[in-house]
């Protein structure tokens, strides 16, 4: 097998992607520190097609080189807004979406078992890395999403949890199979 070279990727620019139509969804950082993070999750968000991502608290936006290194310009496509509060945030886009704290709770829904339905457009709130999801905003959302795990730890690094249910969501909402174009 050949690796595809760059330009055989098919890739949409900035303002292709800019028009392009969204996936359902829109992310809310609860105060992460890493600023790699930030940027990995600007490039998984990229990646899906995802609506928006809101920055909230002490998480920092862009422009910023740590941010950059990760993210590799995709802080120049995906839309994105800083909101000081966290809660106030949820409790306004609540009123238009469905949200979802990613947060190991009673009574979450492992994530295997999330089904998106169709027509409705979801908020996914990912948290601290040490702290996670401030409780205030997870009683805020309308539930919780879990992300079953198997091993000795009981976390996973924010990016990665990122990664894991933006593309679960993704790949649910596209179960046809194959390449969604704009």
């Amino acid at each position: 097998m050949r690796k595809l070279l760059n330009s055989e990727l098919d890739r949409l620019s900035a303002e292709e992607f800019r028009v392009a139509e969204k996936t359902p969804l829109v992310l809310v950082l609860d105060n992460i520190r890493s600023l790699n993070n930030i940027g990995s999750i600007f490039r998984t968000a990229d990646a899906f097609l995802v609506v928006k991502i809101f920055l909230c608290g002490i998480t920092a936006t862009p422009p910023h080189k740590d941010i950059h290194k990760t993210a590799l310009g995709a802080t120049e496509s995906v839309a994105w807004e800083y909101r000081k509060d966290t809660l106030g945030l949820i409790n306004e886009l609540k009123e238009e979406y469905h949200c979802l704290a990613v947060e190991q709770t009673e009574n979450a829904v492992m994530l295997q078992h999330f089904t998106p339905e169709s027509g409705m457009k979801y908020v996914l709130v990912l948290g601290n890395e040490v702290k996670g999801v401030a409780q205030e905003v997870v009683n805020a959302c309308h539930g919780t999403l879990e992300i079953p795990q198997f091993g000795t730890k009981h976390s996973l690094n924010i990016a990665v949890s990122a990664g894991v249910v933006v593309w679960d969501f993704w790949a649910k909402m596209h179960r046809e199979g194959g390449k969604k174009k704009p």
